[in-house]
């Protein structure tokens, strides 16, 4: 079984995020990267699903070279081998179609991506890439088993969960529950080095979104605390000042 791993390099939980050239780029002076945390799932659940010789797992990027060392984390988690998409990612679009053009020819079973990336929140890329090669995509799920050529995927839906297969190739977006995150060991740092890191370019497609403008949310306000037997008062500060009755 061949597993693809899509990571994204995200800004840390923690950084400060601020703009540049009048508001429309992402300003990356001083921030940490890290391997997004959604694709750190997806990713030790390719490994389990590897693991004893049961088959690989690559792991690809859509980025330039200062995200080499996130990739090398990836593969000092467990991945088998990486490749890298040498193109700034514009958008889901771009990212999704570079994705698509090189598994297309490199027979993978399975492809998994994180639900969604935590800078842009999109949850657009698993569904996209499984459009671009014609096969399956499962959106957000919770749980992953393969038994031969037939996976078996569980979802979240309201009041109750959802029970799927899927036979042949597939593309999935994991969430929470689907494999706990591993933690790279030594050896496993130590092997990273050597482990093989392909760069590939990106295909030419044309731009089909454009940032105008980032804004930050507005600052939080002031909290007024009422007393639990002051039911009036909270009624008339609801009503006049915070306006939502």
């Amino acid at each position: 079984m061949k597993i693809l791993v899509c990571i994204s390099n995200v800004p840390d939980t923690t950084t400060k995020i601020t703009f540049t050239n009048d508001n429309t780029e992402f300003n990356t002076a001083g921030v940490q990267y890290i391997v997004n945390p959604y694709d750190e799932i997806a990713l030790a659940r390719a490994i389990e699903l590897t693991e004893g010789g049961k088959g690989t797992v690559t792991v690809i990027n859509v980025g330039e070279a200062a995200n080499d060392p996130t990739i090398r984390k990836a593969l000092a988690i467990g991945a088998d081998d990486a490749v890298r998409v040498n193109a700034a990612p514009r958008d889901a679009y771009f990212v999704a179609k570079q994705i698509a053009e090189y598994a297309k020819d490199k027979d993978f079973n399975v492809i998994l991506t994180g639900r969604e990336s935590i800078d842009y929140n999109g949850n657009q890329v698993a569904a996209m890439v499984g459009e671009f090669l014609d096969i399956p995509s499962v959106s957000i799920i919770k749980k992953l088993d393969i038994d031969g050529d037939t996976a078996t995927i569980e979802r979240e839906i309201e009041g109750g969960k959802e029970v799927l297969t899927v036979s042949g190739k597939f593309v999935a977006s994991c969430a929470e529950g689907v494999a706990e995150p591993k933690i790279p060991n030594m050896r496993g740092i130590m092997s990273a080095r050597t482990k093989p890191l392909a760069v590939v370019e990106a295909v030419a497609i044309d731009e089909v979104t454009k940032v105008t403008k980032y804004e930050t949310p507005a600052p939080r306000g002031t909290v007024k605390l009422i007393p639990a037997d002051q039911t009036e008062q909270l009624i008339n500060l609801l009503h006049s000042e915070a306006k939502v009755i």
